[in-house]
């Protein structure tokens, strides 16, 4: 071998040796023995160490108790190994803050849940002492078996820049995109105690070891994302097929119905929002829909209501049954403020109601606790599959599910407001529509990906 064929080969050797030095490595976050690197906050939980692992054990009238890193981390990989008491609730606290001027110093940031109940919401995303739940995991069915009740679990957290993911026992559960903190401390929490909940009750940690450079994400997978970032889409929604219907800033791909352009009046693009601009009656048929029609598609969407409006997103649309200017005819996600507009009290048992398939079947109405204001954003979902099931969300629950086309479907047209509209919701495609029902409303993060048998 000459002298350049062994230096070419040192050179190897040396940069594959600087490859492997530079690959991200685990530290760990605990030693086995003590609680050094850790603070406790806010309840008073009692933790203590016993056997290699952080124990924590409820205590009677006290908040939610977390014991917090004492360093703050931006974009890490973590994972810990856990196991907690049947009918106890807990988390993991990430990116999280606890600050004097802040609702007296409360913990508050991102949580991956730790639900042993039949909910089996374990890994999904909370936002602990703000907005409340941001990921639930009920849209991944496969992510909501992986909890293994009364066993040891090995959780695993992905902070990446905006891109959060978690998994347990190597299944993935929640894919979310969120930018609200981008850094901050880890915390495990013992909850206060509530419902089947008693004193005594205990959640055991062990293998707590983090990576916070030369970070490599897993790769792309089939977990649905919630994404939180306006007319943003993140990798994994390209990867899955997704392309936005709105760009944040102007029309394109949209037009008035019966018309190829878009209304004069009453539809405008504001901070990354379309809005609908109360109407003063001047103009009829002033909905908006796509250039494109859709057969099978998955459309996800977000809409914010003022008090009292109404309006709808439609799909298999038939512009032939829009007559005299009036509003486009299709199947419809109703949106609608229903404690104050009267359609609410309208049709048969609430089917006129939010997220309801209008003047067709009711929706589910969410707990209190997860509806939004007036004012807030809301993520509605319409599923349309191959085989014509449809299944709408709202805010990570089912709400309706039903087959088009069916006997039962036929049936319940024939009893509705569109009886004599032959061959309503037939259609084998149409464009997506946005209602102009004369009120406030607002939509954003419009996005959908065409769904194939």
């Amino acid at each position: 071998m000459n002298r350049s064929s062994l230096l070419l080969v040192f050179a190897l050797l040396f940069n594959s040796t600087t490859l492997q030095a530079q690959k991200a490595h685990w530290t760990k976050l605990f030693d086995g023995k003590t609680l050094k690197g850790w603070n406790q906050k806010n309840g008073q939980a009692k933790y203590y160490v016993e056997n290699g692992e952080i124990i924590g054990e409820t205590v009677a009238n006290t908040p939610n108790s977390f014991l917090c890193t004492n360093q703050e981390y931006a974009d890490f990989i973590l994972e810990l190994d856990l196991k907690v008491d049947d009918r106890m609730n807990s988390g993991i606290q990430f990116r999280s803050l606890s600050k004097p001027e802040v609702q007296d110093g409360r913990v508050h940031g991102y949580q991956m849940e730790i639900d042993p109940s039949v909910r089996a919401w374990s890994g999904g995303i909370y936002d602990e002492g703000r907005r409340d739940w941001l990921y639930i995991p009920n849209i991944n069915p496969a992510g909501k078996k992986s909890f293994r009740v009364g066993e040891w679990n090995k959780y695993r957290i992905e902070a990446i820049g905006n891109t959060l993911r978690t998994w347990i026992n190597g299944i993935p559960v929640a894919y979310l995109i969120d930018d609200m903190t981008a850094k901050g401390f880890i915390a495990l929490q013992v909850h206060s105690i509530y419902a089947d909940m008693k004193p005594g009750m205990k959640i055991r940690w062990k293998n707590i070891r983090i990576q916070t450079s030369n970070l490599s994400p897993s790769p792309f997978d089939a977990t649905p994302v919630v994404n939180l970032v306006p007319n943003f889409l993140s990798e994994q929604e390209h990867a899955q097929g997704y392309r936005l219907l709105f760009n944040g800033k102007d029309f394109t791909g949209w037009r008035g119905i019966n018309s190829d352009k878009m209304p004069s009046k009453n539809w405008s693009v504001v901070d990354g929002a379309i809005q609908i601009t109360p109407s003063d009656g001047s103009e009829t048929g002033n909905d908006i829909v796509t250039t494109e029609q859709f057969a099978a598609f998955e459309l996800v969407f977000e809409f914010k209501l003022t008090e009292s409006a109404n309006s709808g997103v439609k799909y298999f649309v038939n512009e032939k049954w829009s007559t005299e200017g009036k509003s486009g005819i299709g199947l419809e996600y109703q949106i609608l403020d229903d404690e104050h507009h009267p359609d609410a009290k309208q049709g048969v048992v609430g089917n006129r109601t939010l997220a309801s398939l209008y003047d067709l079947i009711p929706s589910e109405k969410l707990e209190k606790r997860f509806q939004r204001k007036i004012g807030e954003w809301n993520q509605g979902r319409i599923q349309v599959f191959p085989n014509n099931q449809v299944v709408y969300w709202l805010n990570g629950f089912k709400v309706v599910e039903y087959e088009r086309k069916s006997n039962i479907f036929r049936a319940l047209v024939a009893r509705s407001k569109y009886e004599k509209i032959e061959g309503f919701g037939m259609n084998d495609a149409g464009p997506i529509l946005l209602q102009n029902h004369g009120d406030a409303v607002g939509f954003r993060g419009i996005k959908l990906r065409v769904l194939t048998p």
